[in-house]
């Protein structure tokens, strides 16, 4: 359990959507942990989602890290450590399989079931920490903002990119990804919180690509570029209070092999998230002291 210190000052803690580069959200959450810090509330969208499912359902950062550090073959790792891995690398990797559908490439049914069994709740309401997850309504392009009720229809309509994954049908509405509306939902919690903040972990695009990208990467190429100009305005009009963006380079959205080049990426970012926390922190004491 993390602990109640600061408690008087409501953190809240928005994550983007973002594949892979979203297992960055876990070096946050460290951070956070680190700092004693207990969030009021999070906003999650796609991965940012089921992270922000997991740290809300009472794992900490560390917790999650390890979680994942399970399935995947690190470059120190020893001969016994892959083979005591081997289990659960196999469950892994046939976690996300082809759907064979015209709406979607791949089905994320495996691969959410798979990771809501580390979730400690079934519904919102049994969530430590209050939760929103955002998806959109592919016929209206509206924002769908899930806080109550099951989480897997939430989190699986958060993550649905549309052409890659299949779309989730539910309460009479076809629900796609959240990031095609709000793929860093950080204004959700700024009437609520004192301070909001907001990791986004879209990536800097490689604008010195010389060969042109198959269908699939033209699609999640396209989602990059959507995804960071949709923040980018939102950031105009009223931007969180600390805002990190790791700079995560040649991690192409749905590339699981490459986990620990995004955790050593992000990893400078965290310095910069640890000193604004802190200074978040001692502005929100010193405010309380002259009350």
């Amino acid at each position: 359990m993390r602990g109640d210190v600061h408690d008087s000052l409501k953190i809240g803690l928005a994550l983007g959507g973002g594949g892979v580069r979203g297992l960055a959200h876990v070096l946050a959450l460290e951070t956070i942990d680190t700092l004693g810090i207990r969030p009021a509330a999070i906003a999650g969208t796609s991965m940012g989602a089921i992270i922000g499912a997991l740290y809300a359902s009472g794992r900490s950062g560390r917790q999650i890290r390890k979680g994942v550090e399970q399935h995947i073959v690190a470059r120190g790792d020893s001969l016994g450590e892959i083979v005591r891995k081997s289990a659960d690398l196999i469950k892994w990797l046939g976690a996300v399989r082809p759907a064979w559908k015209k709406s979607g490439l791949l089905s994320a049914d495996r691969f959410l079931h798979y990771l809501l069994e580390e979730i400690a709740a079934r519904t919102f309401e049994d969530l430590e920490i209050p939760l929103q997850v955002v998806a959109a309504d592919f016929q209206s392009g509206e924002p769908v903002v899930f806080g109550r009720g099951e989480l897997l229809p939430a989190i699986r309509a958060s993550m649905s990119i549309p052409g890659i994954f299949v779309p989730v049908e539910h309460d009479g509405r076809i629900l796609v990804d959240g990031g095609i509306v709000n793929n860093l939902p950080y204004e959700l919690l700024l009437d609520t919180c004192d301070v909001v903040v907001a990791i986004d972990v879209t990536p800097e695009r490689d604008v010195s690509a010389d060969e042109p990208p198959n269908v699939i990467e033209a699609i999640l190429r396209m989602f990059d570029i959507l995804l960071e100009r949709l923040t980018r305005a939102a950031m105009e009009t009223r931007p969180p209070a600390i805002y990190i963006r790791p700079r995560l380079r040649e991690i192409p959205l749905l590339d699981f092999e490459k986990i620990e080049e995004v955790w050593e990426q992000a990893q400078p970012a965290m310095e910069k998230l640890e000193s604004q926390l802190h200074e978040a922190l001692r502005a929100g004491e010193e405010a309380g002291g002259e009350a």
